[in-house]
């Protein structure tokens, strides 16, 4: 600011007015107007030189800015892309991952029987280009170990190879001399026209042995196979129910009497029977419904001859009590391919028969009845549950 007082500031525009207007003697002598206009100058010269030398120091720093801009990538130019190129899956593979922006990722996996060669994962980079290398499906050589022994040629197959042996060896590596070993499970085959062992011959150089399926043992003749009691022999696991041996196996049983109905609900007496509570008077449902309800699991090969007799069902009177004038036997349900028959075999005996073959492995159930008459009126009803296990094996 200048450096006058506002009564100075006044002062001097009235004497310059003054003078302008030929009056300056009624404001302030020559000397003193001379003497405020050189301070005036100096002051204006000192605004200039101040005002110079920001306008220097703003040209210096807009200099730089430019410098400093001109560095910068163009926007127009160089600016990093947004996107990278798309990726194809490789021949006899697949790609997952469909964004190509910057910073996703895309994976490769190869199909069964090859081999990825490459990069399983690329990332898209800013520079607008995919990390990695190309990912390549190669087809897996299962012939570059050398499995073929004894000089044997190793074939390519879909996803397996076969080894060609040469003269005097055999055996799917190769392994085997054949020059001096017979083949006795063949041999046995050809000359006498079945089966030297019960279930599967082993031949080894010089001799053979005979093996069994999981669950049999083999019987001293080396050559049959017996089933193993899991059950007599406590290999099992039933800690709930009872065990039930099965061809090759066991069985864990726990039956459920029939649910209540109405009138008729009934008790468990043992693990495999249940007897009916006594009816109300007059309930015909109840009287008619099963006095007892028994529970039978049969074991069998597979492929057995038939006709076969599985079961047998029977009454028999209590001491002192005349037993039932007549029998009835059929079968109450489960025969609905006509497996079963089911017919007398004396006054009081009905048998259940198994008339066509069963091959295993499969189960099948069949319910069986027997009514009671006295003087030609129904007394009572038995029903037996028989559930045939057939296994995968014909011994």
């Amino acid at each position: 600011e200048m450096a006058l007082s506002p009564r100075s500031r006044c002062l001097i525009l009235l004497c310059l007015t003054a003078v302008h207007c030929g009056h300056a003697q009624s404001c302030m002598d020559k000397h003193q107007v001379v003497g405020v206009l050189r301070q005036m100058e100096k002051f204006l010269k000192g605004q200039e030189i101040r005002f110079t030398e920001a306008l220097r120091i703003m040209k210096s720093k807009l200099a730089s800015l430019q410098n400093s801009v001109s560095k910068l990538p163009q926007a127009d130019q160089s600016a990093a892309p947004t996107t990278c190129p798309s990726l194809q899956p490789p021949a006899h593979g697949t790609k997952f991952g469909s964004k190509h922006f910057v910073g996703h990722e895309v994976h490769f996996t190869c199909s069964q029987g090859y081999q990825l060669v490459g990069s399983s994962t690329r990332v898209c980079r800013d520079n607008g280009t995919w990390s990695g290398v190309g990912a390549v499906c190669k087809d897996i050589s299962e012939c570059a170990s050398n499995p073929c022994q004894n000089g044997g040629t190793c074939v390519e197959g879909t996803n397996q190879y076969k080894c060609t042996c040469p003269q005097d060896w055999s055996g799917s590596h190769c392994q085997h001399r054949t020059q001096t070993d017979v083949n006795e499970c063949e041999v046995y085959r050809h000359d006498q026209g079945g089966k030297l062992c019960v279930h599967e011959c082993v031949n080894v150089p010089g001799s053979y042995h005979c093996s069994c399926p999981s669950g049999y043992k083999l019987l001293p003749d080396g050559r049959s196979c017996e089933d193993v009691d899991e059950c007599l022999s406590q290999k099992h696991n039933c800690s709930r129910g009872t065990c039930i041996n099965t061809g090759g196996g066991f069985r864990c049983a726990n039956p459920e009497c029939p649910r209540a109905h109405g009138n008729t609900s009934y008790v468990k007496t043992s693990p495999f029977q249940c007897e009916r509570n006594p009816c109300p008077m007059g309930s015909r449902s109840c009287h008619l419904a099963p006095k007892t309800v028994s529970f039978h699991y049969l074991s069998l090969p597979s492929n057995l001859q038939t006709p076969a007799t599985l079961f047998r069902m029977a009454t028999a009177a209590a001491p002192g009590r005349t037993g039932p004038d007549s029998l009835r036997f059929g079968i109450a349900g489960g025969n609905s391919r006509g497996i079963f028959v089911m017919q007398r075999s004396d006054r009081q005996t009905g048998e259940l028969i198994l008339v066509q073959q069963l091959r295993g492995p499969q189960e099948v159930s069949v319910d069986v009845e027997m009514s009671e008459y006295a003087e030609r009126s129904f007394q009572a009803k038995h029903v037996a549950r028989v559930q045939v296990l057939v296994s995968s094996y014909n011994f």
